[in-house]
């Protein structure tokens, strides 16, 4: 009679991984016939006395780990099926991973047939250690976007979101699992949207492997209620298995512009009348004699605004200074502008407009403030009367000095106020 038991040792002491047959007594017990030293090293090393086969199982398999083992050797030997088991085992050195295939196999002797179950282990430790660095720096990595104060999107070569920050679903108003897997042109406004793409893959044929967009214009990304969100980008891009993805982190700078839009407004704007200041008129002045338009200045000061003030106050001259600001901007056209020169003088462009239209206007504004005919409330409860005086001056074909056109109007003011004020003069 062939000894299979030291036949089946035999063959499981010369390989090299954890490998043990197991199979069951006439009790029904799980029993190893046969392993090698693998498999003691895999359940906790070599125990003294243990070596007379067959060992109980329950004997070589520690207590945490013993249950799932022998759940999965019944379904191998009730169903024939292989399985699969992945444990791990503490052990002096540290704990160790092991990932064990489970194979029945019959073999016959003496005319019956015996099933058993060939259990071989590999030591997976190291990967699963890798898998776990892993999982960990992925884990620290989410929870550094998920906590960035910017917005961060990845999009894949096809334009497509793969990452989708918390701060992006503040920002835009979707939930990352809404957008995952949406064209990043969602979220842009719907006029920029014909240009992305080809913007995107001018930047992956770009040797550059970041950059700021877009440096010189304001960009603006389109929240989910259809409002526009400026905001500054910054995108780099990386070759992920030879393909290139797009990373953008995105700032809301609506606080920002809105500063930005406030101090630009400031610089050009009169604080007391809300007119365009001297700058802007002269700004806006110069950029029409680039071209060959006709146009007509004139120069307007309130007739002694000195004596108001020392009449009603500086609060009642202020006031004056508002209703004429207010009154020469309703008398103007969209294309006029009016503007504060300085203290009591005011100033305006009419830009297509020749010499005798242009005195027409100035005649209907210097009217209207000494008839008084516009509404206000005044605060001193009655009409202050004021009178105004208009020097009004029209470009020279071809003629491109703002000063040389604002010093006609100049003289002209002069001339009427000395020929007795309110009135109109042309120079």
């Amino acid at each position: 009679m062939v000894d299979w038991s030291s036949r089946v040792q035999e063959f499981v002491d010369g390989i090299g991984a954890s490998v043990a047959v197991v199979g069951r007594n006439e009790a029904g017990q799980l029993v190893v016939p046969a392993c090698n030293d693998g498999f003691f090293q895999m359940t906790g090393g070599r125990r003294p006395g243990v070596r007379a086969f067959p060992i109980p199982l329950d004997t070589l398999v520690p207590n945490y780990a013993r249950h799932e083992f022998r759940e999965k050797l019944l379904e191998c030997f009730e169903s024939g099926i292989a399985q699969e088991l992945e444990q791990a085992y503490d052990l002096k050195d540290g704990t160790h991973w092991w990932r064990m295939s489970l194979k029945p196999f019959r073999h016959t002797d003496s005319g019956s047939t015996v099933v058993e179950i060939l259990v071989t282990g590999l030591d997976i430790t190291s990967k699963m250690d890798l898998t776990r660095a892993l999982e960990a720096s992925t884990s620290r990595f989410r929870s550094v976007v998920d906590a960035a104060y910017d917005a961060i999107i990845t999009i894949d070569q096809h334009h497509h979101i793969t990452l989708f920050n918390r701060a992006a679903e503040n920002l835009f108003g979707y939930s990352s699992e809404e957008m995952l897997g949406e064209p990043i042109e969602r979220l842009l406004p719907e006029k920029y949207r014909p240009y992305h793409a080809r913007y995107v893959q001018q930047f992956a044929r770009s040797p550059v492997r970041s950059r700021q967009m877009d440096e010189r214009n304001r960009v603006y990304g389109q929240h989910r209620d259809g409002s526009l969100l400026p905001v500054e980008i910054a995108i780099s891009k990386i070759v992920v298995d030879g393909l290139i993805e797009f990373t953008a982190v995105i700032r809301d700078i609506t606080d920002r512009v809105r500063l930005m839009d406030l101090l630009q407004k400031q610089a050009v704007t009169d604080e007391l009348t809300g007119l365009p200041n001297r700058r802007e008129f002269l700004g806006v002045v110069e950029h029409i004699l680039e071209s060959d338009d006709e146009l007509s200045v004139f120069l307007l000061d309130i007739d002694f605004f000195k004596k108001i003030n020392d009449s009603y106050g500086h609060d009642v001259g202020d006031e004056v200074l508002r209703i004429l600001a207010k009154v020469g901007m309703a008398s103007s056209r969209k294309s006029d502008v009016f503007a504060r020169w300085g203290g009591e003088e005011f100033v305006a462009a009419l830009p297509q407009t020749g010499a005798d239209d242009a005195l027409a206007i100035a005649e209907q504004l210097r009217a209207t403030f000494e008839q008084q005919d516009f509404a206000h409330e005044w605060r001193t409860g009655n009409a202050v009367p004021f009178t105004v005086t208009i020097g009004v001056t029209t470009r020279a074909p071809g003629e491109r000095d703002v000063n040389a056109i604002l010093k006609r109007a100049d003289q002209a003011l002069y001339r009427a106020k000395q020929s007795g004020r309110n009135r109109v003069e042309a120079g």
